[in-house]
């Protein structure tokens, strides 16, 4: 079994398979999604722990019981020519082609190999991604609230996040940006006590590391202390398209409740394929997909022992039919 990415979601898979007794190694290259984040939210029992520390613990935690974890990039994952076991059952196994050379033998695959956040070209933004220019109120709203925020309208779903931001402060700045704003969304935005705030924004103000404002092209500074965006969210899913995979109409790829694709014996989980998914979301996507896996390998084993039984001879006694 191999498991592609070591973020909460793969290494909470691996954790379950190899507790099933199956033997797992998970490749990672170590640059997770949440880098920037100095805690995470919303985790029972973990709320205020670092990612960092969190995916160091796992990480004990599947070695401990036997996991085996590599530093490497995996550049590309093809099945073995084989016979499969019936129809839609999983090739004989997947080779899984590491950069330098190793291959590793698999009988399933596990892709969680996340997503990256595009951010527009906006001087500041990059820098102070996770601090103090934010994507989710659930994850980062608590840390800021009662202070002056903003919310940068860079994509369609601004306004609702704007409208949800506003749970956590009475004083928030929406900038439309790239999005047209329709009278029912200016409506809905002033019933809300949500400002907008019209004009291209040039960047955002830092001083002595803390973010102080919102600077508009025309020279205008709005104060704020803490800003919202939607990023564009890409999937790290190459792995996925060359395999195969199919997706749906936002062209991410589609899977059942457990993580299964459509391509048998591929599990996608985690922001792979569910850019919604929180850490501790990711977490429980990985184990339920454990769970299938094991499932899904305890039915092969056994067709297998059922195909290596003899069939049974039988002697053929002469007999005498008997009308019924």
């Amino acid at each position: 079994m191999v498991v592609v990415g070591a973020g909460a979601a793969g290494l909470n898979a691996a954790l379950v398979l190899t507790r099933a007794r199956r033997r797992v190694a998970v490749v990672d290259t170590g640059r997770p999604r949440n880098a920037p984040a100095a805690h995470m939210r919303g985790f029972l029992s973990r709320d205020g722990m670092s990612p960092a520390a969190l995916l160091a613990v796992g990480r004990e935690e599947v070695e401990g019981y036997g996991g085996d974890l590599l530093d490497a990039r995996v550049d590309r994952v093809e099945p073995v020519p084989g016979v499969h076991h019936g129809a839609g059952a999983p090739p004989a196994g997947f080779l899984v082609h590491l950069a330098g050379g190793r291959v590793l033998r698999a009988r399933r695959v596990v892709v969680a190999t996340g997503l990256r956040d595009g951010l527009p070209d906006l001087p500041g933004l990059a820098e102070r991604w996770g601090r103090d220019v934010l994507h989710c109120p659930y994850c980062h709203g608590y840390e800021v609230r009662d202070r002056p925020l903003g919310v940068l309208g860079t994509h369609p779903g601004s306004v609702h996040q704007a409208l949800l931001v506003r749970q956590w402060s009475a004083d928030v700045v929406f900038f439309p940006q790239a999005v047209e704003l329709s009278d029912t969304d200016r409506a809905r935005l002033d019933a809300r006590g949500v400002r907008v705030v019209e004009g291209p924004v040039a960047r955002v103000v830092v001083e002595d590391d803390r973010l102080r404002g919102v600077e508009l092209a025309d020279g205008r500074a709005v104060p704020r202390e803490a800003v919202f965006l939607f990023p564009q969210m890409v999937p790290r899913d190459a792995l996925l398209s060359d395999l195969g995979c199919e997706r749906d109409a936002q062209g991410w790829v589609t899977t059942d409740g457990a993580g299964r694709t459509g391509v048998p014996g591929v599990w996608a989980v985690g922001n792979v394929a569910d850019p919604r998914a929180q850490v501790v979301t990711a977490a429980g996507a990985g184990a339920a997909a454990a769970f299938a896996i094991n499932h899904d390998l305890v039915d092969e084993d056994v067709e297998r022992a059922l195909a290596a039984v003899p069939a049974p001879t039988t002697a053929i006694a002469a007999t005498t039919a008997v009308p019924q």
